[in-house]
């Protein structure tokens, strides 16, 4: 098979994946960063177990973050994790310059009513990060932040746990040690 079928082949089964709902999809390794199948070998039971332990241990592993991304795409709330992502790289920002230019595209696309990718949050959490909009900060998206970080350990992620997605992960995993 030549190079293009083979990475045609890969993406159809990529979206594939994403396009069933999260419950059925089974082939897990489409929807890992990197080589799939170097990074499912070098992903242990371990690891994929501990994601259980709590939301933080799962946002804190790079596959745990993979994994869960593509179960929320199957949800259609990928924005969440995409929010949250982006209010933890603004945070690294050093230079004022960017800091105002940067947080003005994470509101613009995440924050702002109606915008592209809006976030579920209260109207209270939408004006008070629309204030801090004035003078932002490396801490103007953090109620907003935790708002979302709430919401998905409260809804998405125990959903996440029950998913085929993440039972099928845990299963691949085991059988590779046996």
């Amino acid at each position: 098979m030549k190079t293009g079928q083979r990475q045609n082949k890969g993406m159809r089964t990529r979206l594939g994946c994403l396009s069933h709902k999260s419950d059925s999809c089974s082939d897990f390794t489409a929807i890992l960063p990197d080589k799939p199948n170097r990074a499912l070998k070098r992903l242990s039971t371990e690891e994929a177990t501990r994601w259980a332990d709590s939301f933080d241990v799962l946002l804190s592993h790079k596959y745990g973050v993979a994994a869960f991304r593509a179960f929320l795409k199957t949800e259609f709330s990928e924005e969440n994790l995409e929010f949250w992502l982006a209010c933890e790289e603004f945070k690294k920002t050093r230079s004022t310059a960017k800091l105002v230019s940067k947080a003005h595209r994470i509101f613009e696309e995440f924050v702002d009513v109606q915008a592209p990718r809006e976030v579920n949050i209260d109207f209270q959490t939408r004006e008070a990060t629309r204030k801090n909009m004035q003078e932002p900060s490396l801490t103007c998206f953090d109620q907003a932040q935790g708002k979302v970080h709430s919401l998905m350990e409260k809804d998405s992620y125990p959903r996440f746990l029950r998913s085929k997605m993440y039972l099928d992960l845990l299963s691949q995993s085991q059988r590779r040690l046996s």
